[in-house]
């Protein structure tokens, strides 16, 4: 059973001494009803358009919540953006983004992963974990 469940989302809650409310638990269920990598905003106005009477302020929380007990992954993608992806599985893997659409495909390369721990063997570092993002136009954005 995959370690992200919702039994253990909420004893994180009462762990950090919140409230297990049907709204943080509709954001828990909306996050992991995909992959989709999304925007706290995109999940609030999502779970808003469901009339599911979620604030944009819990929404923000219970993914901060998600974030630091590694529930979900987050993505930077510039001008203060955030994408969340949930951590369904722990296989790891690299993302290229669409700078035009947003488009973003997921990819794993294994001479990137092996050149990674040779830079960081060369200057004398134990990676603990990377975030390889690629920025650029895709294919349907360039026609």
């Amino acid at each position: 059973m995959s370690r992200f469940n919702l039994k253990i989302f909420k004893q994180i809650l009462r762990d950090e001494k919140l409230r297990v409310t049907s709204q943080r638990l509709e954001v828990y269920k909306y996050v992991f009803s995909s992959h989709h990598h999304r925007e706290a905003d995109e999940i609030y106005m999502a779970l808003h358009r469901k009339k599911m009477g979620v604030s944009r302020a819990t929404v923000y929380r219970t993914m901060d919540i998600l974030y630091k007990h590694g529930f979900v992954r987050r993505m930077d993608i510039g001008k203060g953006r955030w994408l969340f992806e949930p951590r369904l599985d722990n296989s790891h893997h690299d993302h290229l983004v669409c700078v035009k659409c947003g488009e973003i495909t997921e990819f794993y390369d294994e001479a990137i992963e092996k050149k990674q721990d040779t830079v960081a063997k060369k200057f004398g570092f134990s990676l603990v974990r990377h975030i390889h993002q690629l920025f650029g136009i895709c294919n349907n954005c360039k026609e």
